[in-house]
């Protein structure tokens, strides 16, 4: 028989570091998870993610047992770090702040792909193009 799921929590954590400190300390602590099992759990699983902040669905049992998920890295920071960019455009319709090309796009997506609910690669590649054009990227061939 399946356990009793209690509650979710949704986090965004930076990839490997980790720590008790809020946001993820007070968050699991209400729900009486074992924080230092998590933080062991996640830093070992996103080493090889450094410099990205990890999207994490933690799942919570009714025996204070977890299971927990970790989803790409964000659009954005796929994007900004594709094409060295700092930040985003704050008016992106009139300011420009760099280009990316398709094949820049394409590999994006391939690696988003998992966590979008496009049904191909195109569509894919679309919503990764709509995302750099509201943060102020020109898209070229």
């Amino acid at each position: 028989m399946a356990q009793k799921v209690t509650g979710y929590i949704k986090l965004q954590i930076p990839a490997a570091k980790a720590t008790a400190s809020p946001p993820v300390g007070p968050a699991l602590g209400q729900h009486g998870v074992n924080i230092a099992q998590f933080i062991k759990e996640f830093n070992e699983r996103t080493k090889d993610q450094a410099g990205f902040k990890i999207p994490v669905v933690i799942t919570v049992y009714a025996d204070r047992s977890f299971t927990f998920i970790t989803k790409t890295p964000p659009t954005p920071a796929l994007i900004m770090k594709a094409i060295s960019l700092e930040k985003g455009s704050g008016v992106p319709n009139k300011d420009k702040v760099g280009t990316i090309t398709m094949a820049q796009i394409r590999e994006i997506a391939e690696k988003k792909m998992p966590d979008l609910n496009a049904p191909s690669i195109e569509a894919a590649m679309s919503q990764v193009a709509g995302t750099c054009r509201s943060m102020g990227v020109t898209v070229v061939e």
